[in-house]
């Protein structure tokens, strides 16, 4: 049964007014290029509404059926033994060096050496799992020895908050002297 004054129904009807008035121009890889209008106003009044989408996954074979998102994917990782009390301010740090550097932070894996587990194991798990480009970390001191470890360079870029710095992992040599290579 239909409700009086702005029930369902009219929702509906409302809705479709509205969808109606659009007329899809073009679909391209990440959105939708819609012009709105409903035919009746001249050229001049009408409407483009460009929608992006965050995620979209690719067709092509050769990709193994990756991901390509609007904004690259972090995680952030800290050792409780290491930051202590701040905790919370080296949490910050990070999302904050994430969001200046253009990345979509995934999460914080903290580890407690009480737990027994592998220092880099859940962090490595996670990284696959979210098909994260980096890792932002409070410091070097986070890591065993205070060097940040080669096998997770090569699975990540490694980012220190202090010293800023970026450990690459895909680091382009430059080309010789004479040019670019045949």
């Amino acid at each position: 049964m239909a409700q009086q004054n702005g029930g369902f129904p009219e929702l509906h009807r409302q809705l479709d007014r509205e969808v109606a008035e659009c007329a899809r121009l073009v679909e391209f890889p990440g959105g939708v290029l819609e012009l709105t209008g409903d035919g009746d106003e001249d050229i001049g009044s009408c409407g483009a509404f460009l929608q992006f989408h965050p995620t979209i996954a690719h067709d092509c074979e050769h990709d193994g059926g990756a991901v390509m998102r609007y904004k690259p994917t972090c995680l952030g990782y800290l050792r409780t033994d290491v930051s202590g009390i701040g905790q919370l301010w080296d949490e910050s740090q990070i999302r904050a060096l994430a969001v200046r550097l253009g990345y979509d932070l995934a999460g914080i894996v903290v580890y407690d050496p009480a737990s027994g587990r592998p220092p880099l194991a859940r962090l490595r798990i996670q990284a696959n799992r979210l098909d994260s480009e980096a890792v932002i970390v409070p410091g070097t001191a986070h890591f065993a020895d205070d060097r940040v470890p080669a096998a997770l360079v090569r699975q990540l870029d490694v980012i220190t908050v202090s010293p800023e710095a970026t450990y690459a992992r895909r680091a382009s040599p430059l080309p010789p002297q004479g040019g670019v290579q045949p």
